[in-house]
């Protein structure tokens, strides 16, 4: 089993902490992990019976975890996960990785040098509709794509301060990535009501048109809970239309509503992705570079919002 440290409890809202709600319960749930440390939280180290660090520099100095979750605030984050790869450790790091490009070039360099896993939690890849659908393009199922429309919708909760393309943008990116591979050359976004619209233009005349963003609260939805997350994938060869939220069955109770997969759910499936790598000494299919290629289309939208106008990419990068 690998050893885990748990350094940092932050996110992009004042109250997220993926930390214990996302990370924490999948790694006490995963054979491959077992939680060996806390930086900075003594009372949650006191609950798992572990011992607790006053911060992240004495954690590496003493901890013997081989893997470090950093769910640190984003002033905070590039440097954690810097630092941990730094100290030879793995690293599991919250989304978004970074929040700028200079810093995703940063971390993915100290990763490299480490030659240790860094994967970011783009949780939402190892979804079983989306494997099944990469394997399937792959596979020349739809003969060469040419377009892609994707929806990445949350309905209801607390609105995201720097906005949803920065909190949710990483997710829907990340996915036409791995489905493609076709790096992203000019981005022109469009916003309203919420939502922001990404019209993409790739390698090899590939487009695509991602709709991400936070509307009101919906029936049958729990607040902050995805309420569209689909792909329609067209090919020279044919149509193929992938809903995301499933398989899953939708359980409601008094106090809530919720999807229960009827499998592994998708950050369960990106532990194990993370211990295969770990435990064969490989790349992690996910990493610093993809997290670089979403955060590059991000920082392009943001600038194509404030100019009405299209943004051309460098040749560079992976997206």
């Amino acid at each position: 089993m690998s050893r885990v440290l748990l350094a940092g409890f932050g996110g992009l809202g004042a109250g997220q902490d993926h930390q214990r709600t996302m990370y924490l319960p999948a790694f006490q749930a995963h054979p491959g992990f077992t939680v060996a440390g806390v930086a900075g939280d003594a009372s949650l180290a006191a609950s798992l019976g572990v011992p607790c660090y006053p911060g992240l520099a004495e954690a590496l100095a003493e901890c013997d975890a081989e893997v470090v979750s950093v769910s640190a605030p984003h002033a905070e984050r590039a440097e954690s996960v810097t630092a941990a790869l730094r100290a030879g450790r793995h690293v599991l790091a919250d989304k978004p990785l970074a929040l700028t490009a200079a810093e995703a070039e940063s971390i993915a360099a100290a990763a490299l040098e480490a030659g240790t896993v860094c994967m970011p939690a783009h949780h939402q890849r190892f979804a079983p509709a989306i494997r099944s659908a990469k394997a399937a393009v792959a596979g020349g199922r739809v003969g060469l794509p040419w377009n892609i429309q994707a929806d990445f919708l949350v309905a209801g909760g607390d609105p995201c301060p720097l906005g949803e393309l920065t909190n949710f943008g990483v997710y829907p990116l990340d996915i036409v990535q791995a489905l493609t591979g076709q790096p992203v050359r000019r981005v022109h976004a469009r916003s309203g009501r919420g939502i922001t619209i990404l019209l993409l233009d790739h390698d090899h005349g590939l487009t695509s048109t991602i709709s991400v963003g936070r509307i009101q609260e919906t029936a049958g939805v729990r607040p902050g809970g995805l309420v569209l997350h689909r792909y329609r994938i067209s090919g020279s060869n044919g149509v193929m239309n992938v809903d995301a939220a499933k398989p899953a069955a939708t359980v409601r109770t008094s106090k809530d509503v919720r999807a229960h997969w009827s499998g592994p759910g998708t950050v369960a499936l990106m532990l194990t992705e993370l211990h295969a790598a770990i435990s064969g000494g490989r790349r992690a299919e996910v990493g610093p570079q993809d997290a670089l290629a979403a955060v590059r289309v991000v920082e392009a939208a943001q600038r194509s919002l404030a100019t009405g106008r299209p943004v051309h990419l460098p040749q560079e990068g992976r997206m």
